[in-house]
Protein backbone atom coordinates (compact mmCIF):
# COMPACT_ATOMS: atom_id res chain seq x y z
CA UNK A 1 0.00 0.00 0.00
CA UNK A 2 1.29 3.23 -0.82
CA UNK A 3 2.60 5.86 1.95
CA UNK A 4 3.64 9.42 0.73
CA UNK A 5 4.14 12.54 2.61
CA UNK A 6 3.24 15.64 0.25
CA UNK A 7 4.62 19.10 1.53
CA UNK A 8 2.05 21.31 0.85
CA UNK A 9 3.50 24.42 2.86
CA UNK A 10 7.00 24.43 4.14
CA UNK A 11 7.25 28.79 5.28
CA UNK A 12 8.05 29.86 8.73
CA UNK A 13 5.72 31.89 10.23
CA UNK A 14 5.60 34.54 7.12
CA UNK A 15 4.67 32.94 3.92
CA UNK A 16 7.36 33.48 0.85
CA UNK A 17 6.98 33.78 -3.06
CA UNK A 18 8.08 30.13 -2.81
CA UNK A 19 6.75 28.65 0.12
CA UNK A 20 3.22 28.66 1.60
CA UNK A 21 2.35 28.29 5.89
CA UNK A 22 2.56 25.48 7.32
CA UNK A 23 0.73 22.28 5.90
CA UNK A 24 1.34 18.24 5.44
CA UNK A 25 -0.71 15.80 3.94
CA UNK A 26 -0.25 12.43 4.82
CA UNK A 27 -1.66 9.84 2.32
CA UNK A 28 -1.92 5.57 2.92
CA UNK A 29 -3.57 4.10 0.37
CA UNK A 30 -7.48 5.78 0.31
CA UNK A 31 -6.62 7.73 3.67
CA UNK A 32 -5.98 11.49 3.57
CA UNK A 33 -4.74 13.31 7.30
CA UNK A 34 -3.13 16.81 7.13
CA UNK A 35 -1.08 17.99 9.52
CA UNK A 36 -1.73 21.58 10.53
CA UNK A 37 -3.81 23.80 8.22
CA UNK A 38 -1.54 27.86 7.53
CA UNK A 39 -3.26 30.16 5.63
CA UNK A 40 -3.98 29.52 2.12
CA UNK A 41 -3.74 25.45 2.27
CA UNK A 42 -6.56 24.74 0.53
CA UNK A 43 -5.36 26.78 -2.59
CA UNK A 44 -2.07 24.62 -2.17
CA UNK A 45 -4.10 21.81 -1.83
CA UNK A 46 -5.61 22.48 -5.35
CA UNK A 47 -2.48 23.21 -7.23
CA UNK A 48 -1.08 20.08 -5.56
CA UNK A 49 -3.87 18.05 -7.19
CA UNK A 50 -3.80 15.64 -4.45
CA UNK A 51 -7.78 15.50 -3.45
CA UNK A 52 -8.43 18.49 -1.39
CA UNK A 53 -12.31 17.05 -0.99
CA UNK A 54 -10.94 13.64 0.13
CA UNK A 55 -9.25 14.60 3.45
CA UNK A 56 -11.24 13.00 6.43
CA UNK A 57 -8.88 14.81 9.23
CA UNK A 58 -6.47 17.25 10.29
CA UNK A 59 -4.28 17.12 12.81
CA UNK A 60 -3.09 20.81 14.69
CA UNK A 61 0.30 20.84 16.09
CA UNK A 62 -0.78 23.88 18.01
CA UNK A 63 -2.88 27.42 17.57
CA UNK A 64 -0.46 29.83 16.23
CA UNK A 65 -1.56 31.75 13.52
CA UNK A 66 0.38 30.12 10.59
CA UNK A 67 -0.77 26.54 11.32
CA UNK A 68 -4.61 27.11 11.77
CA UNK A 69 -5.69 30.24 10.05
CA UNK A 70 -6.07 28.06 6.39
CA UNK A 71 -9.35 26.05 8.32
CA UNK A 72 -11.88 29.00 7.46
CA UNK A 73 -11.04 29.33 3.91
CA UNK A 74 -10.71 25.44 4.30
CA UNK A 75 -14.02 24.64 5.86
CA UNK A 76 -15.72 27.55 3.63
CA UNK A 77 -14.21 25.93 0.04
CA UNK A 78 -15.72 22.74 1.34
CA UNK A 79 -19.26 23.82 1.91
CA UNK A 80 -19.32 25.96 -1.41
CA UNK A 81 -18.00 23.16 -2.92
CA UNK A 82 -20.88 20.83 -1.48
CA UNK A 83 -18.40 18.58 0.46
CA UNK A 84 -21.05 15.99 2.32
CA UNK A 85 -18.40 13.60 4.28
CA UNK A 86 -17.71 14.51 7.73
CA UNK A 87 -14.26 15.77 8.74
CA UNK A 88 -12.20 15.28 12.43
CA UNK A 89 -10.29 18.03 13.91
CA UNK A 90 -7.49 16.76 16.16
CA UNK A 91 -5.60 19.03 18.29
CA UNK A 92 -3.75 19.67 21.61
CA UNK A 93 -5.51 21.85 24.65
CA UNK A 94 -7.40 24.62 23.82
CA UNK A 95 -9.52 22.91 20.81
CA UNK A 96 -12.84 23.28 22.44
CA UNK A 97 -12.31 26.53 23.12
CA UNK A 98 -11.00 27.64 19.27
CA UNK A 99 -14.15 25.30 18.33
CA UNK A 100 -16.99 27.36 19.45
CA UNK A 101 -15.20 30.46 18.29
CA UNK A 102 -14.70 28.37 14.70
CA UNK A 103 -18.37 27.71 14.61
CA UNK A 104 -19.61 31.50 15.47
CA UNK A 105 -17.09 32.80 12.42
CA UNK A 106 -18.06 29.96 9.47
CA UNK A 107 -21.55 29.42 10.17
CA UNK A 108 -23.51 26.08 8.98
CA UNK A 109 -21.81 23.32 7.45
CA UNK A 110 -24.03 20.09 5.52
CA UNK A 111 -21.11 18.27 6.73
CA UNK A 112 -20.07 16.93 10.20
CA UNK A 113 -17.36 17.84 12.68
CA UNK A 114 -16.02 16.40 14.86
CA UNK A 115 -13.37 18.16 16.96
CA UNK A 116 -11.53 16.33 19.49
CA UNK A 117 -8.72 17.30 21.86
CA UNK A 118 -5.49 15.05 22.26
CA UNK A 119 -2.71 14.81 25.22
CA UNK A 120 0.91 13.18 24.51
CA UNK A 121 0.48 9.87 25.14
CA UNK A 122 -3.21 9.52 23.49
CA UNK A 123 -3.54 7.26 20.74
CA UNK A 124 -5.99 7.42 17.75
CA UNK A 125 -6.80 3.76 16.03
CA UNK A 126 -7.65 3.59 12.54
CA UNK A 127 -8.04 0.99 9.92
CA UNK A 128 -4.40 -0.18 9.42
CA UNK A 129 -2.42 1.91 11.62
CA UNK A 130 -2.09 4.64 14.69
CA UNK A 131 -1.67 7.89 15.22
CA UNK A 132 -0.04 9.04 18.56
CA UNK A 133 -0.14 12.32 20.10
CA UNK A 134 3.67 13.23 21.09
CA UNK A 135 4.76 15.83 23.63
CA UNK A 136 6.82 18.70 22.03
CA UNK A 137 8.21 21.83 23.55
CA UNK A 138 6.73 25.20 22.62
CA UNK A 139 5.64 28.96 24.00
CA UNK A 140 1.99 27.79 24.05
CA UNK A 141 0.06 24.25 24.19
CA UNK A 142 1.93 21.81 21.69
CA UNK A 143 1.75 18.43 20.36
CA UNK A 144 3.88 16.18 17.06
CA UNK A 145 2.38 13.22 16.07
CA UNK A 146 3.62 9.73 15.30
CA UNK A 147 1.89 7.71 12.65
CA UNK A 148 2.43 3.85 12.93
CA UNK A 149 1.68 1.36 10.54
CA UNK A 150 -0.01 -1.94 12.61
CA UNK A 151 2.58 -4.67 12.40
CA UNK A 152 2.75 -7.21 8.80
CA UNK A 153 2.21 -10.85 8.87
CA UNK A 154 5.72 -12.42 7.91
CA UNK A 155 7.32 -13.12 4.87
CA UNK A 156 5.41 -16.69 2.88
CA UNK A 157 7.82 -19.20 2.56
CA UNK A 158 6.36 -21.52 -1.14
CA UNK A 159 9.39 -23.70 -0.64
CA UNK A 160 7.87 -24.36 3.03
CA UNK A 161 4.60 -24.74 2.44
CA UNK A 162 5.08 -27.09 -0.88
CA UNK A 163 7.60 -29.28 1.27
CA UNK A 164 4.59 -29.55 3.79
CA UNK A 165 2.37 -31.00 0.83
CA UNK A 166 0.41 -27.61 -0.17
CA UNK A 167 -0.11 -27.38 -4.01
CA UNK A 168 0.22 -24.27 -5.34
CA UNK A 169 -2.31 -22.06 -5.85
CA UNK A 170 -5.43 -20.93 -3.31
CA UNK A 171 -4.14 -22.53 -0.18
CA UNK A 172 -1.04 -20.72 -0.24
CA UNK A 173 -2.75 -17.31 -0.38
CA UNK A 174 -5.52 -18.49 2.33
CA UNK A 175 -2.13 -19.45 4.86
CA UNK A 176 -1.36 -15.59 4.01
CA UNK A 177 -4.20 -14.52 5.36
CA UNK A 178 -3.86 -16.29 8.89
CA UNK A 179 -6.12 -19.24 8.40
CA UNK A 180 -5.23 -22.88 8.37
CA UNK A 181 -5.72 -25.55 5.24
CA UNK A 182 -5.49 -29.06 5.18
CA UNK A 183 -3.25 -30.84 2.58
CA UNK A 184 -4.79 -33.47 0.37
CA UNK A 185 -3.48 -36.04 2.19
CA UNK A 186 -5.12 -34.39 5.11
CA UNK A 187 -2.18 -32.95 6.94
CA UNK A 188 -3.20 -29.59 8.90
CA UNK A 189 -0.78 -26.97 8.11
CA UNK A 190 -0.98 -23.40 10.49
CA UNK A 191 0.13 -19.95 9.55
CA UNK A 192 2.48 -20.56 11.46
CA UNK A 193 4.87 -23.45 9.99
CA UNK A 194 5.15 -21.38 6.63
CA UNK A 195 5.33 -17.10 7.62
CA UNK A 196 8.25 -15.46 9.46
CA UNK A 197 8.03 -13.16 11.83
CA UNK A 198 5.97 -10.67 12.15
CA UNK A 199 7.45 -7.31 10.42
CA UNK A 200 6.82 -3.64 11.81
CA UNK A 201 4.90 -0.89 10.39
CA UNK A 202 5.83 2.29 8.49
CA UNK A 203 6.77 5.17 11.20
CA UNK A 204 6.94 8.72 10.26
CA UNK A 205 6.51 11.95 12.57
CA UNK A 206 5.83 15.41 12.60
CA UNK A 207 6.92 17.55 15.03
CA UNK A 208 5.08 20.53 14.68
CA UNK A 209 6.79 23.80 16.01
CA UNK A 210 9.19 22.82 19.01
CA UNK A 211 12.50 22.90 20.25
CA UNK A 212 14.49 19.19 20.17
CA UNK A 213 13.43 17.60 22.83
CA UNK A 214 13.87 13.53 24.05
CA UNK A 215 9.82 13.20 23.64
CA UNK A 216 10.54 13.24 20.16
CA UNK A 217 13.87 11.40 20.16
CA UNK A 218 11.87 8.63 21.41
CA UNK A 219 8.69 8.62 19.67
CA UNK A 220 11.00 8.34 16.39
CA UNK A 221 13.69 5.86 17.50
CA UNK A 222 13.82 4.10 14.05
CA UNK A 223 11.00 6.33 12.26
CA UNK A 224 11.38 5.92 8.77
CA UNK A 225 10.73 9.39 8.42
CA UNK A 226 10.84 12.14 10.78
CA UNK A 227 9.57 15.77 9.89
CA UNK A 228 11.37 18.56 12.08
CA UNK A 229 11.03 22.11 11.97
CA UNK A 230 14.13 23.91 11.47
CA UNK A 231 13.52 27.18 11.40
CA UNK A 232 17.16 28.89 12.60
CA UNK A 233 20.55 28.27 12.07
CA UNK A 234 22.95 27.86 14.95
CA UNK A 235 23.90 31.33 14.58
CA UNK A 236 20.67 32.15 15.97
CA UNK A 237 20.62 29.37 18.59
CA UNK A 238 20.25 31.82 20.74
CA UNK A 239 17.41 33.61 19.17
CA UNK A 240 15.83 29.89 18.54
CA UNK A 241 15.76 29.02 22.55
CA UNK A 242 13.84 32.36 22.97
CA UNK A 243 11.24 31.40 20.27
CA UNK A 244 11.12 27.62 21.36
CA UNK A 245 12.22 26.54 18.22
CA UNK A 246 15.24 24.26 16.78
CA UNK A 247 17.61 24.88 14.69
CA UNK A 248 18.69 22.92 11.93
CA UNK A 249 21.83 21.17 13.15
CA UNK A 250 19.30 20.60 16.33
CA UNK A 251 16.91 19.03 14.27
CA UNK A 252 19.59 16.87 12.89
CA UNK A 253 21.14 15.87 16.04
CA UNK A 254 17.12 14.97 17.14
CA UNK A 255 17.75 12.65 13.75
CA UNK A 256 20.57 10.86 14.95
CA UNK A 257 19.84 10.03 18.12
CA UNK A 258 16.73 8.59 17.26
CA UNK A 259 18.46 6.52 14.61
CA UNK A 260 15.96 7.52 11.94
CA UNK A 261 15.96 6.66 7.98
CA UNK A 262 15.51 10.17 6.29
CA UNK A 263 15.38 13.75 7.98
CA UNK A 264 12.89 15.98 7.06
CA UNK A 265 13.36 19.81 7.91
CA UNK A 266 10.13 22.06 7.05
CA UNK A 267 9.15 25.35 8.58
CA UNK A 268 11.73 27.47 6.85
CA UNK A 269 12.29 30.89 7.86
CA UNK A 270 12.87 33.41 4.75
CA UNK A 271 16.11 35.10 6.74
CA UNK A 272 18.25 31.55 5.41
CA UNK A 273 18.59 30.13 2.49
CA UNK A 274 17.54 26.52 1.63
CA UNK A 275 21.27 26.01 0.86
CA UNK A 276 22.62 27.29 4.44
CA UNK A 277 19.96 25.18 6.28
CA UNK A 278 20.47 21.65 4.48
CA UNK A 279 24.62 22.02 4.71
CA UNK A 280 24.11 22.89 8.57
CA UNK A 281 21.65 19.72 8.85
CA UNK A 282 23.78 17.44 6.63
CA UNK A 283 26.63 18.48 8.44
CA UNK A 284 25.19 16.76 11.95
CA UNK A 285 23.34 13.64 9.62
CA UNK A 286 23.58 13.00 6.44
CA UNK A 287 20.17 11.32 5.24
CA UNK A 288 18.54 14.40 5.27
CA UNK A 289 16.37 16.46 2.68
CA UNK A 290 14.69 19.71 2.98
CA UNK A 291 11.56 19.60 0.72
CA UNK A 292 9.98 22.46 -1.52
CA UNK A 293 6.15 22.76 -1.02
CA UNK A 294 4.71 20.39 -3.51
CA UNK A 295 7.33 17.92 -3.16
CA UNK A 296 6.79 14.48 -2.02
CA UNK A 297 8.29 11.44 0.41
CA UNK A 298 7.85 7.79 -0.96
CA UNK A 299 7.63 5.80 1.65
CA UNK A 300 8.20 2.14 0.87
CA UNK A 301 8.41 -0.99 3.18
CA UNK A 302 11.55 -1.30 4.91
CA UNK A 303 12.46 -4.20 2.86
CA UNK A 304 11.83 -2.39 -0.64
CA UNK A 305 14.08 0.04 -0.05
CA UNK A 306 15.06 4.23 1.80
CA UNK A 307 12.22 6.59 1.29
CA UNK A 308 12.76 9.42 -1.15
CA UNK A 309 11.99 12.54 -2.52
CA UNK A 310 9.97 12.97 -5.65
CA UNK A 311 10.65 16.73 -6.93
CA UNK A 312 7.32 18.27 -7.28
CA UNK A 313 5.57 14.90 -6.36
CA UNK A 314 2.64 16.11 -5.06
CA UNK A 315 1.39 17.76 -8.04
CA UNK A 316 1.46 14.58 -10.11
CA UNK A 317 -1.70 12.69 -9.69
CA UNK A 318 -1.14 9.80 -7.22
CA UNK A 319 -4.80 7.94 -9.04
CA UNK A 320 -3.85 8.10 -12.47
CA UNK A 321 -6.18 10.61 -12.98
CA UNK A 322 -6.24 14.38 -14.35
CA UNK A 323 -5.63 17.37 -12.57
CA UNK A 324 -9.52 18.47 -13.37
CA UNK A 325 -10.78 15.10 -12.54
CA UNK A 326 -9.19 14.93 -9.22
CA UNK A 327 -10.22 19.05 -8.09
CA UNK A 328 -13.32 19.19 -6.70
CA UNK A 329 -16.43 20.10 -8.11
CA UNK A 330 -17.08 23.68 -9.08
CA UNK A 331 -19.06 26.02 -6.57
CA UNK A 332 -22.32 25.76 -6.31
CA UNK A 333 -24.41 28.74 -7.88
CA UNK A 334 -27.13 29.65 -5.79
CA UNK A 335 -26.41 32.63 -3.55
CA UNK A 336 -27.84 31.28 -0.26
CA UNK A 337 -24.85 28.94 -0.23
CA UNK A 338 -22.45 31.75 0.06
Amino acid sequence: MELAISFIGTAGAVPTPSRGLSATLVQRGGDRFLVDCGEGTQRQLIRAAVGITQIQRILLTHYHADHFFGLFGMFKTWQLWGRTEPVEIYGPRGLTEMMDMFRRLIGKTDFSQQWREVSPGQTLDFEGYQIQAIATEHRIASCGYLFVENPRPGQFSPERASALGIPAGPMFGTLQHGQTVVTPEGKEVRPDDVMGPSRGGRRIVITGDTRPCQAVVEAARGADVLIHEATFLGDDKERAQETSHSTAAEAAAVARAAGVRLLALTHLSFRHSSREVLAEARGAFEPCVLPNDFDRIVVPFPEKGMPYLVKHGAQEDPAGLSPEASAAPPARSDARRR
